[in-house]
């Protein structure tokens, strides 16, 4: 059922300030019926494989890094970590990950942009160069697969000449020679709107050329903390070379990257130049999925939290988009992206609404208590399941689904929010 903005108001206004009123909100949470249907849903979808969704034929680390915790539910643990071996069998010469992988058998001739291992004969590879989360990526898979399944053996496993802990290192070695800047200690990669994968200098826009402003933005260093968290609680020997790195990384993000008058993330540093008209001021844009992240990480103060939650409920409501799913608020102006996937605005990942960012939001909502809050925003990501009869791969600024109906990243951050619920709504009924 459909809820009204009444109810929804009165989610926001409770603000769980004291026992009965926490209490109130647990019995709604768990008393949701559309909560239900939707976890059902996404099981359902989580069922018929691995790939993105319909439309994709590859794995995609960066999508599988956000489903697997659902797959886990309906697959046994050889299926999940046979799918991370092969990204390790496929790591390239300099310790970099490719974004997906696909059967060798289903590439044409014509199909000339992938990569092969000797290790791994079965697939082809795939990498969006202009990204920078493959490798940290994989690193936070591995360390999900890990926690649900208690699997720890995947980490001694030999590929090659090195085992998979050892070739994990050498994945985030590649970003430190590779994708860091010493001026700023961070790392770096194409200039994309936020999270995304396109870059605007030319028509296809996802491989790194001589076009390519390259940049330094929130949420590859972020992505890159949450990394080294990972890697150092999995291989507590690493933590002496590792954890110094992530420190000084996470109080470089805040240093340069975090605009303490405005209380926003900037959109980028670029180490070339920028790739826009010198009259824009592009510090007005907002965001959305590398601040959610960026939180995740904990590079954010509680009160900062707050004041990103709010920031991002308003510039929605100035958008007048659906939720805060939203990618960036202002969107980039029409033409300055080539590729037409990025025009008009409110087009794909320049202000479309994706519930595969909007959800992890809505996690750390909850994980920071900010619960009647996070309540309250998820209700349009559910509602939408199931008026579209699906986990679409995003939403237009008025609200109509597109891309993939079987987005199983979607599918998979909305289930784990949910269960993020239910945790914390049980914990208060205890």
């Amino acid at each position: 059922m459909k809820r009204s903005m009444a109810f929804i108001l009165s989610l926001v206004l409770l603000g769980c300030s004291t026992k009965n009123e926490k209490k109130e909100l647990a019995d709604k949470i768990l008393a949701d019926k559309q909560f239900t249907e939707v976890k059902e849903r996404a099981l359902a979808v989580v069922k018929t494989g691995f790939n993105a969704g319909d439309g994709y034929r590859e794995v995609w680390i960066r999508d599988y890094n956000t489903f697997i915790e659902l797959s886990a539910e309906v697959y046994p643990p050889k299926e999940l970590k046979e799918n991370l071996l092969v990204f390790f069998r496929m790591q390239g010469d300099d310790g970099n990950i490719i974004d997906g992988f696909t059967p060798a058998e289903a590439i044409s001739k014509e199909e000339t942009d992938f990569s092969y291992s000797d290790l791994e004969p079965r697939y082809a590879g795939h990498k969006n160069t202009v990204e920078t989360d493959q490798e940290t990526s994989l690193i936070q898979t591995v360390y999900k697969y890990v926690k649900v399944t208690g699997d720890t053996t995947i980490l001694d496993v030999e590929i090659g000449d090195k085992t998979v802990a050892e070739r994990m290192e050498w994945a985030m070695q590649f970003l430190i020679d590779k994708r860091f800047s010493t001026e700023h200690g961070l790392i770096w990669g194409a200039t994309t709107a936020d999270w995304g994968d396109v870059q605007p200098e030319h028509g296809w826009g996802v491989d790194i050329d001589a076009n390519t402003h390259r940049a330094i933005d929130i949420y590859d260093n972020a992505m890159l903390v949450i990394a080294l968290d990972n890697l150092v609680e999995l291989l507590p020997q690493t933590r002496t070379k590792w954890l110094p790195i992530r420190n000084q990384l996470a109080k470089n993000a805040k240093k340069w990257l975090w605009d303490s008058e405005a209380k926003k993330f900037i959109p980028h540093i670029y180490l070339d130049g920028s790739p826009f008209p010198e009259d824009f001021n592009e510090n007005e844009i907002y965001y959305f999925g590398g601040t959610a992240v960026a939180i995740e990480a904990g590079l954010l103060t509680k009160e900062e939290i707050k004041t990103s939650i709010d920031e991002m409920v308003s510039r929605v409501k100035q958008a007048g988009a659906p939720s805060i799913g939203l990618t960036l608020y202002p969107p980039y102006p029409a033409g300055y992206f080539e590729n037409q996937i990025m025009n008009p605005e409110y087009n794909y990942q320049n202000g479309g609404d994706w519930t595969w960012f909007g959800a992890r939001m809505i996690q750390q909502m909850v994980n920071y208590g900010f619960v009647a809050d996070a309540y309250a925003q998820i209700l349009p990501m559910t509602d939408r399941v199931i008026k579209n009869d699906g986990f679409y791969e995003w939403y237009t600024v008025d609200n109509k689904p597109k891309g993939s109906g079987t987005f199983r990243g979607s599918a998979g951050v909305l289930y784990t929010a949910i269960r993020t619920f239910e945790e914390w709504a049980n914990s208060i009924k205890e």
